[in-house]
């Protein structure tokens, strides 16, 4: 089983963000399309889980807004993004057998017995199995969508860095308002 990341294990200060460009590197510039598609992938992947690893399991399951979204459904939806994008839809497999619900709704709901750890580790071995599916295929290779018809890897790759992002910014929101909060009385109710 694949470890986490030495700086993924580290938690960060109360008040500070993880997605600080200041103290981030950015992926190097490359004059390549796929190398640049992949680096920023990467580095979304890697922010969506260390930004939520800062948390204990019971912080990670804090409910703040009306939604399913919580940190640790944040992590848990960020696995289902590459079992269906890169496992299903171009690697051939259903749903069921890559252990994925139907619903995107459903990619939000954690198990009791569900830990931030069990799930960045199903993150990484998602994204491991993802990037052997990735390494076969071009650019122009395509999957096909039930709604959205014939989509290009290029499209997905792109695809999956923008929700990538933005699901890594609603954790950075989540994650530093339960780090400001620590010391204060209870500021949620768990999922």
């Amino acid at each position: 089983m694949r470890k986490l990341p030495p700086e993924e294990e580290v938690a960060v200060s109360a008040g500070s963000s993880s997605h600080d460009l200041g103290t981030q590197a950015l992926p190097a510039h490359t004059e390549e399309e796929r190398e640049t598609l992949l680096a920023f992938l990467e580095e979304h992947r890697r922010l969506i889980r260390e930004t939520i690893l800062v948390l204990s399991d019971e912080e990670a399951r804090l409910k703040l807004v009306p939604s399913l979204t919580t940190p640790i459904g944040l992590l848990n939806h960020a696995a289902f993004v590459e079992s269906v994008w890169f496992i299903c839809r171009f690697g051939g497999k259903t749903r069921a057998e890559a252990e994925i619900p139907e619903t995107v709704d459903e990619s939000f709901i954690v198990c009791p017995s569900d830990s931030l750890q069990s799930l960045a580790q199903k993150h990484l071995k998602n994204i491991d199995q993802a990037n052997e599916i990735i390494s076969r295929l071009s650019l122009e290779d395509r999957c096909n969508h039930p709604v959205m018809g014939e989509l290009t890897l290029r499209w997905v790759l792109n695809h999956c860095i923008r929700e990538l992002a933005q699901h890594a910014g609603h954790a950075d929101i989540l994650v530093e308002q339960i780090i400001a909060q620590r010391s204060e009385p209870a500021i949620g109710k768990s999922a």
